[in-house]
């Protein structure tokens, strides 16, 4: 069994990604859905690592969502996953600065005392499905799983 199998996986707590705040344009309907494929792909690479343990945080989606930005809401994510159990609160998001430049960011944030956030972030070039896709799987293989 390889090692990382052997160890025991972290919970965490990935929410839905959001848009940042200040984009140049509200997000399309084809660019919410975009986002959620995202954070689907997201989950799963994650899931697949064996290194963590996704939680689900259908429970609480209704209740982030009538919420504001999980990245300016004064540690709400982090609240939430600890309701779920989860040893760690995962957000993402994407900055669109227009329909060639995009920026995906993921902040991971241990839910022990005075742990420091992580945080992963990825350039795209193209606000396509293809962009998305490859930017995010660049992200979890390149950045977060690299070197743990």
């Amino acid at each position: 069994m390889p090692l990382a199998a052997q160890a025991e996986s972290e919970k965490v707590a990935v929410f839905d990604f959001q848009f940042a705040r200040g984009g140049p344009t509200e997000p399309s309907e084809a660019e919410h859905e975009r986002l959620r494929r995202t954070s689907h792909t997201f989950r799963a690479l994650l899931a697949e690592s064996g290194r963590y343990t996704v939680v689900p945080t259908d429970s609480l989606r209704d209740e982030v969502a009538k919420g504001s930005d999980l990245r300016a809401c004064n540690g709400c994510a982090e609240d939430f996953a600890r309701r779920l159990g989860a040893q760690a609160a995962v957000t993402g998001e994407v900055q669109k600065v227009s329909n060639l430049i995009l920026n995906i960011n993921v902040y991971v944030k241990p839910l022990r005392a005075d742990a420091p956030e992580q945080v992963y972030s990825v350039d795209l070039r193209g606000n396509t499905d293809e962009s998305f896709d490859r930017g995010i799987r660049y992200l979890v293989k390149n950045r977060l799983l690299e070197g743990r």
